[in-house]
């Protein structure tokens, strides 16, 4: 499960799980057909074949060699990315494989990567994994079902509570077979449905690095666990710089599944205190590749000589991925955001047009769903489908989401304090109680000011906020903005010690039990579900969720909680693009057509080593 873009599709950051499973029926047993394959996709048939020999969106013939290097923001302390002990430095994952692996093109589907194949029953209430013998760590020791079974009680005795939960209600027993073969059994007082992919998911550690060192998976360390990815660790130094190496020795080389793939012999990142200062350090080629999260600096920032000279270059491949669903969020633990009408009068003073235009350059469109640009989002008034599902929840549920066309952001005018949105604020904010004193703030029943901050450890988006937070001041809310540094910001996030943060969700086309880890009420103090969010409406429309059995079920289940999460406005949404901005040095190559689903940067890019000699010839960096 590498964190190298968005490769491994059957994990997202934090361990939450993605649905990837079924496949053809080939035998019986105990009156069931029993599925061998060499993959699993949630619904329908695989994308590729048992005998395929790469995948569609990589160049085979792709040189190997070169560095591409990129930065980080911050500084890190640790290595261990499983813990949320410390700060882990970026790309921390890179060494550790999976039994399953997604990839960029299919949504559904999941190959076998440490695994050669795998035998499940229709009903999916087990899985045995066939291993491939010639799998390695770094070290050369063989990975085997004991190191898989072992990485699985690690995660269940000591990894993050939330995915420890999942992993409890999922997995009512495991097996070692033989040297290379392992059997999950699963509980079946639910749906079972995205259980091999939860499994199937979990890193692979090795059980003697382990126990030799005496390393815990939650604790904070430098030295990292030693995977079978085909990276390892070069060199570190803290707070400034991390290398990794490609290894030469690794063993998945073979594969189809990696051909075209993995092909930089070292990926370097470095780290800066501050925006300014990583994206002068890239003006000067200090790092080769970057992508672009400021609109002011992709519209008026690239003008310096290297883009002028044609030694770097602006790149913008579609996107069609799932809007990343980024939002300023509610503290949904603190009393003064318990009424929905006062967060909804919070929601409409922020100028999403305004700050498109004049902050980002309308580079932006808005978000207005926790499933943007995707078919998944719900849209009109609620079909009969939807309605089958949402109408015994009628009684938990506003009206609206019966009768009325799903929520959508607040639209504003031109100037950056719109008065009708005002207007409309002041009314809400009225009738929650908190009412407008002589000195023009804001007070409850008790005469408490409605004090509300917005934290973060990003001087760039000081910009968006800062102008917030004066229309909220014109609302009579005593608004302010505090930076922190990364270490400061981490430890309020963990202590839930904030009123407002930028958050995001990654859902996926295919939401399965990783849901319930961010919107249930029993994960409500876990790591994903930052907000607090406790609905029994969204508890049982997540098990809808969990249970569909077909795409057209899911799509229906998805829409009805995506109706019933916006109703909610929990959130302030934030702002989505459906293409990439990167800018990089003109030394790496890409196909001319990127998969919908993940740029791919470290997964199947390449180096061009001639033209990187031409350009450090001119002096370029």
């Amino acid at each position: 499960m590498k964190s190298i873009g968005k490769a491994t599709r059957i994990a997202v950051a934090g361990l939450a799980v993605i649905s990837v499973l079924a496949g053809p029926a080939t035998g019986s047993e105990d009156e069931q057909d029993i599925i061998v394959s060499h993959g699993i996709s949630t619904f329908g048939d695989l994308g590729y074949e048992a005998d395929f020999e790469n995948l569609d969106y990589v160049n085979v013939d792709a040189p190997k060699g070169g560095e591409i290097a990129m930065w980080a923001y911050g500084g890190f302390d640790s290595m261990n990315p499983y813990t949320r002990k410390g700060l882990a430095g970026s790309l921390s994952s890179i060494f550790f494989e999976s039994l399953l692996e997604g990839t960029l093109d299919r949504v559904s589907d999941a190959y076998g990567l440490l695994a050669k194949s795998l035998t499940y029953p229709v009903d999916r209430s087990w899985v045995e994994f066939e291993m491939r013998p010639e799998a390695r760590f770094s070290n050369g020791t063989p990975v085997t079902a004991e190191d898989v079974y072992y990485s699985y009680e690690l995660f269940l005795n000591g990894g993050l509570l939330s995915f420890r939960a999942e992993l409890e209600k999922a997995v009512a027993s495991a097996e070692i077979l033989g040297p290379h073969r392992i059997r999950f059994n699963f509980n079946t007082d639910q749906t079972t449905r995205d259980y091999p992919a939860l499994v199937g998911g979990l890193p692979v550690f090795s059980k003697k690095w382990f126990e030799e060192t005496g390393a815990q998976l939650d604790e904070s360390r430098l030295e990292p666990a030693i995977g079978s990815g085909p990276y390892v660790l070069d060199s570190m130094d803290v707070n400034r710089q991390i290398i990794y190496r490609r290894n030469p020795d690794y063993w998945g080389y073979h594969l189809p599944g990696n051909q075209g793939r993995h092909n930089f012999d070292t990926i370097r990142i470095e780290y800066f205190a501050d925006t300014n200062s990583a994206f002068e350090a890239f003006k000067a080629g200090e790092y080769t590749f970057r992508a672009e999260y400021n609109s002011k600096i992709w519209a008026t920032g690239y003008d310096f000589p290297a883009i002028e000279n044609g030694w770097a270059k602006r790149d913008t491949p579609p996107d069609g991925d799932v809007g990343s669903g980024q939002s300023f969020l509610f503290n949904l633990r603190r009393e003064k955001f318990q009424d929905p009408r006062v967060r909804e009068a919070m929601g409409l003073m922020f100028n999403f047009e305004w700050t498109n235009k004049t902050l980002f350059y309308d580079l932006y469109k808005r978000i207005n769903s926790f499933w943007e640009n995707t078919y998944l989002a719900a849209t009109g008034l609620p079909s009969e489908a939807e309605l089958a599902l949402l109408n015994p929840l009628r009684d938990m549920l506003p009206e609206s989401v019966f009768t009325e066309h799903p929520v959508m952001a607040p639209i504003s005018g031109s100037r950056r304090l719109d008065r009708k949105n005002l207007r409309e604020a002041s009314r809400l904010m009225d009738e929650a109680g908190w009412i407008v004193g002589d000195d023009g703030m804001r007070r409850n029943g008790a005469g408490d000011t409605l004090d509300v901050e917005f934290l973060s450890a990003s001087d760039s988006f000081a910009r968006v906020i800062n102008p917030y937070v004066e229309n909220l001041k014109q609302l009579g809310v005593n608004a302010r903005f505090s930076l922190v540094d990364v270490a400061q910001y981490t430890q309020r996030e963990r202590d839930r010690d904030w009123d407002i943060i930028t958050g995001s969700f990654g859902f996926g086309f295919e939401p399965g039990v990783g849901l319930r880890q961010y919107l249930s009420s029993e994960h409500v103090n876990g790591v994903f579900n930052e907000s607090g969010l406790t609905n029994e409406a969204v508890d049982q429309l997540i098990e809808h969720v969990i249970a569909a059995r077909s795409a057209d079920e899911i799509k229906i289940a998805v829409r009805a909680l995506d109706r019933v999460l916006r109703s909610l406005k929990f959130w302030v949404p934030h702002w989505y693009r459906d293409f990439h901005t990167v800018v990089y040095y003109d030394i790496f190559r890409r196909p001319e057509v990127v998969p919908p689903y993940g740029l791919g940067v470290l997964d199947f890019w390449w180096f061009d080593q001639d033209r990187a000699a031409e350009l450090e010839e001119a002096g370029a960096f």
